[in-house]
This record gives structure tokens, C-alpha cells and sequence, in this order.
């Protein structure tokens, strides 16, 4: 049974999906068949064959399919939704949107780390909407620290779930991630945190080292959030501990009272260890507080909250992103102009590198991940001259970076000039 909503009511709202063929393309053609009110009205992806047989799967009406934006007409267009994950294409895309008085649901959060602040600012001058799209975290986990803000709780820690669990099989002795699987008998002993919760993450930790946990996507992510809320990473490549859900109030909670965090205010992703069997996080997000009348919380814990040994920090979640499906919350808050969180330049997605890099060494972003070799992604504080993680893309090296060195703007050659601008128009903290 599908229930009417009084957003069905509205006046017709015509999308342009860029991006249209990927996984989230996909998922939000798919809910737009439950939706009439919203229409796709034009769909750029440059596999234009690819784009009609999804369309042709789905039973959606044809639509406009362009290879480029280049021939969009805007004026039939209310709402961008931006999902190519190509920063210098992504940008360009929503600053055409926002030239010609189209709302912009940004789905691409490299595009966002990047460009995100002077984006929304040409978006607030022109009394647009320019919003991160609801099924990808960063919005989840905004729409639920809003949530937990509205209740008047102190939040010490927000953040989400690695994109895929870790599924430990007591029987075989194996974890398994994604379709990778590592010998890990001894995890069956530190299953329960112990009284020593930090030397049990440790050990946890080293246990399932053969597999890659980290990922340039969840720093992306990440960095969207703190720019929004003005969280910090607590360590610049995230802490990453491996912990089980009904935990997370403990591993979440002051080095003092046995947690993992050196300070309130922090944003961080975690690897979900689960059984088989046992529920996922799917890669859902998180919220820890601090509790106030125990007997409300021990009341609460006894109806299955997730509250901390120590009864001073609880957690809410949403184990859950749900990508397209969720999108058309996004297109209705930004034609009704639902506020948001402005993004401001608090926190920057920077690249430090892994090993002593060359002259000529070149940058490529590649894979699921959009990963860049040769750099790890890090979320520090803004300083002047240092690159954003993603503007390394189709750049190359200037001279050399030694291990460990941030790479700044001027070490590289090739920047897409449009993108170079784009980025420095963004006003650092205190400036």
C-alpha cells in the first residue's frame, strides 16, 4: 500500500539528473516512479545506450538524454541533482543550475569539498537552494544531529558506519568484508569490550589489519558533515575503531570514562563488527550524547537503547542509507526553501603523502572510492595554500613532497583553473 502525502500535491517539479546511469542514478529514477509529482525531465550521462536500456529495465518514459549538459535548457529544469562524483564536471554543472535559477541537490560530496562553500554562497545570492541529498550519509547524519539538537542533548560524537560491515563467523574463524575474508579465530574471545575497551579496539584492530577499512569516500563524506556542524575529526585519518552497535556509547565516550576520544564535538566513522546473521549498520549513521537523569536512561536501556556501561553517554542511529530512495526528500525541501546548515570552511579534505613523491609524479582519482594513489586523505584545519584532497585530480607534481608532507597548491601544475578559482573564493576561518 503506497500512502498519499501532501507533497503529492504540489506543482510538478522537473529534474535534471547528471551522473544518471550510477548506482545512485539508478535508485532515484527507480523512487521517481512512486513520486509523480517529481518528473525527470532530462538525464545526462555520457553512455547515452546504457542510459535508454536502464530506462527501458525501469518502464520510465523516455526522457531527454544528453551525453553532455552542454545543450541543457535550464529553463525546463526546477531542480539539479548532481551525481557524477567528477569534481571539475560536477561544479560546472551546478554552477550552470544556479546561473540559471535552478535549485541544486548535490549528491557528488567531492564536488562539495571542493567547491561546497562558494557554491551555497552564489546559491544564498540568488535565493536558491543548494542541499546535499538525503540517502548518501552526509544529509542522514545531518537530518539527525537537527533531530538531536531540536531534543536539547549534548552531543560528544557523530559520524557513520564504514560503507560495509565486518562479518565475523565464530565457526570458521574468518571476518569477512565485501567478499573479502581474513583468518581471525581469536576475535571470538573479544567479542565483549572487557574493562579495558581501548586494548580490546587495539587488538580487534590488528586483527582484521589485512583488510582496507579506510576509505577516501568516508573522509569526503566526513568532511561534508564538519563543515556543516563544525565537528572535528578527533585524529585526522579518523580513529576507525572496530566495534560492535550496542557499544558505540562506550567506544564513543571520553578517554577519562574509558572511550577512545580526546575531545566533545567529534565526527568519525567506524567498522561495524557484526555475526552472521545479526543486523547490519548498512553503513548507517550515528549520534553519541551525554546522558542527564539516569533513571530516564536506565529506563531506556531497558527497553534495548544502546546506553554505556557507565550509564554517561547513549546513542541514537539510523542503520541505514537508503541512496536514490531517499533523494526526493532532498527535491521537495529545496524547491519549499527548508533550511539548512551552510557550509563553511572549518575543515579541510587535504592530501598528505604516503611516500616520498617525485617531480612528475601525477595524480589520478580512480576506483569505487575515487581514491588517489601515491596521498592519504586527511581532515585538518584550513591553512592557505594547502590543496584539497580532490583538486589533485588530472594534476601532477611540480616538485618533490617528501612522505608525509601536505601537498599544497603550489607544488602542482595542471590545476583546472575554473576549479583553482572556485576553491580559493572560499573565506578561511578568521579571515
Amino acid at each position: 500500500m503506497i500512502h498519499s502525502h501532501a507533497a503529492r500535491d504540489r506543482e510538478p517539479v522537473r529534474i535534471a539528473l547528471t551522473g544518471a546511469n550510477g548506482g545512485y542514478g539508478r535508485t532515484l529514477l527507480a523512487q521517481l516512479r512512486h513520486t509523480p509529482e517529481l518528473i525527470p525531465e532530462v538525464l545526462v550521462e555520457p553512455g547515452t545506450e546504457g542510459m535508454r536500456r536502464t530506462l527501458a529495465e525501469l518502464g520510465l518514459d523516455a526522457p531527454a538524454v544528453l551525453a553532455d549538459g552542454s545543450a541543457l535548457d535550464w529553463s525546463g529544469i526546477d531542480v539539479l541533482v548532481e551525481a557524477t562524483g567528477q569534481v571539475a564536471v560536477g561544479t560546472a554543472y551546478a554552477e550552470a543550475a544556479l546561473d540559471h535559477g535552478v535549485h541544486v541537490v548535490m549528491v557528488s560530496k567531492e564536488v562539495d569539498t571542493v567547491a561546497g562553500v562558494a557554491l551555497a554562497a552564489k546559491a544564498r545570492a540568488a535565493g536558491l537552494s543548494y542541499l546535499p541529498g538525503d540517502g548518501d550519509q552526509p544529509a542522514n547524519l545531518l537530518r539527525l544531529v537537527d533531530w538531536v539538537s531540536a531534543t536539547g542533548l549534548e552531543i560528544v560524537a557523530i559520524g557513520k558506519s564504514g560503507e560495509y560491515d565486518l562479518v565475523f563467523d565464530p565457526a570458521t574463524g574468518t571476518v569477512t568484508q565485501a567478499g573479502v575474508s581474513v583468518e581471525a579465530p581469536e576475535l571470538a574471545g573479544l567479542l565483549d569490550l572487557g574493562p579495558d575497551p581501548r586494548t580490546t579496539l587495539d587488538r580487534r584492530a590488528a586483527l582484521v589489519g589485512g583488510l582496507k577499512r579506510s576509505a577516501a569516500a568516508d573522509l569526503c563524506e566526513m568532511t561534508v558533515v564538519a563543515m556543516r556542524t563544525g565537528a572535528v575529526p578527533d585524529v585526522e585519518g579518523l580513529h576507525y575503531p572496530v566495534a560492535r552497535i550496542a557499544e558505540l556509547a562506550d567506544v564513543y565516550a571520553a578517554r577519562e570514562d574509558g572511550g577512545i576520544l580526546g575531545r566533545d564535538g567529534v565526527v568519525d566513522v567506524f567498522s561495524a563488527l557484526r555475526l552472521p546473521g545479526e543486523a547490519s549498520f548498512a553503513g548507517g549513521v550515528f549520534a553519541v550524547v551525554r546522558t542527564g537523569d539516569p533513571v530516564t536512561w536506565e529506563l531506556l536501556r531497558g527497553k534495548g537503547h544502546v546506553v554505556s556501561r557507565d550509564g554517561k553517554y547513549a546513542c541514537f542511529y539510523w542503520p541505514y542509507h537508503a541512496m536514490g530512495v531517499e533523494t526526493p526528500l532532498t527535491i521537495h525541501a529545496a524547491v519549499a526553501g527548508t533550511a539548512a546548515p551552510v557550509p563553511s570552511p572549518t575543515t579541510l579534505l587535504a592530501a598528505r603523502a604516503a611516500t616520498s613523491l617525485g617531480p612528475g609524479t601525477s595524480f589520478q582519482v580512480t576506483g569505487h572510492h575515487h581514491e588517489i594513489n601515491g596521498v592519504a586523505p586527511v581532515m585538518v584545519p584550513p591553512s592557505p595554500g594547502v590543496a584539497p584532497y580532490y583538486l589533485l585530480g588530472g594534476t601532477r607534481l611540480r616538485r618533490a613532497v617528501a612522505a608525509g608532507e601536505l601537498v599544497c597548491l603550489d607544488d602542482l601544475e595542471g590545476v583546472d583553473p575554473g576549479l583553482a578559482a572556485v576553491h580559493s573564493s572560499r573565506r578561511e576561518p578568521g579571515a
